[in-house]
């Protein structure tokens, strides 16, 4: 058991017998009454993103995690499969886990995290930017619009994303994973 003191972003704790990352969180000390922690916090098991506000006397129970990294291989209807280059161990991991895995291409470096007393994956962290080749999308015509315009394209793993009008097929792009937007053309 640690105390609240201890809470930071991207710290693992175990509640209502699920583990749990936070995403943010603030430290209150009111004029009146004791102080608190208002924490957002996200299931490492299902997703899902809660508010949390727990006294500061509170104790939480602290998982212990690590992180490894690991290259993708393939998915399948059982998940998606990666491989540690130093030891050759497979891991598996389920597509709800995994932010936009249409942007995994094979042979990208992630970072896994898992549980260090079970060792199974917790999750998956993605490259903050991956660079893909567009494979199609319709030309775009010069003069359709005063404002920046996009249009959808096909990118190398299947994925679409949006694209600005002058990205061509063959173009490769720097695309941001958390949102799955366009950054830049890449050269």
């Amino acid at each position: 058991m640690a105390s609240t003191s201890e809470i930071r972003n991207g710290l693992c704790l175990k509640h209502n017998n699920d583990v749990y990352s936070v995403v943010e969180f603030l430290h209150v000390k009111p004029g009146k009454g004791p102080a608190f922690v208002r924490m957002k916090i996200k299931s490492l098991t299902s997703g899902k993103v809660l508010d949390q506000t727990i006294p500061s006397s509170h104790k939480i129970d602290i998982v212990r995690v690590e992180r490894k990294k690991y290259q993708f291989l393939y998915n399948d209807d059982m998940g998606y499969h990666f491989m540690n280059n130093e030891t050759f161990e497979q891991a598996e991991i389920a597509k709800a886990l995994i932010e936009n895995p249409g942007l995994l291409k094979e042979g990208s470096e992630v970072e896994i995290l898992f549980d260090s007393e079970s060792g199974l994956p917790l999750t998956m962290d993605m490259p903050k930017y991956v660079e893909l080749e567009i494979t199609y999308t319709e030309p775009g015509v010069k003069g359709n619009t005063a404002t920046n315009a996009t249009k959808p394209a096909k990118v190398e793993t299947g994925a679409e994303i949006r694209v600005p009008l002058f990205i061509n097929e063959g173009d490769r792009v720097k695309i941001e994973t958390a949102t799955g937007n366009y950054i830049e053309r890449c050269k």
